[in-house]
């Protein structure tokens, strides 16, 4: 029997905001968590969090990678990986 793993492929990924109120994302490989004041969504390009007040999830399809929010988007953030603070060489040497 064989298992279907996922795997981390690189899809296109976009996002168009309409008037602060409608939001349209491609490229959704995971929804982490979600309420009405934040979505917080893994992206083929890092991990995106909305916040707002009055969000709902309106569409949602993993297959197609596609997500959209409605409600009073106040802001779009992207997580940034956590890196090692210093020089190149004194990450090398430790």
């Amino acid at each position: 029997m064989a298992y279907e793993t996922k795997t981390q492929v690189d899809t296109p990924h976009n996002i168009i905001l309409e008037g602060r109120e409608r939001l349209s994302i491609s490229g959704v490989q995971d929804v982490e968590r979600f309420d009405e004041e934040a979505v917080v969504v893994d992206t083929s390009k890092g991990m995106l969090i909305i916040k707002g007040s009055e969000l709902h999830v309106e569409k949602l399809s993993l297959d197609s990678g596609d997500l959209s929010v409605q409600g009073q988007i106040q802001s779009l953030h992207y997580e940034e990986e956590l890196r090692e603070k210093g020089s190149l060489l004194s990450r090398l040497f430790k």
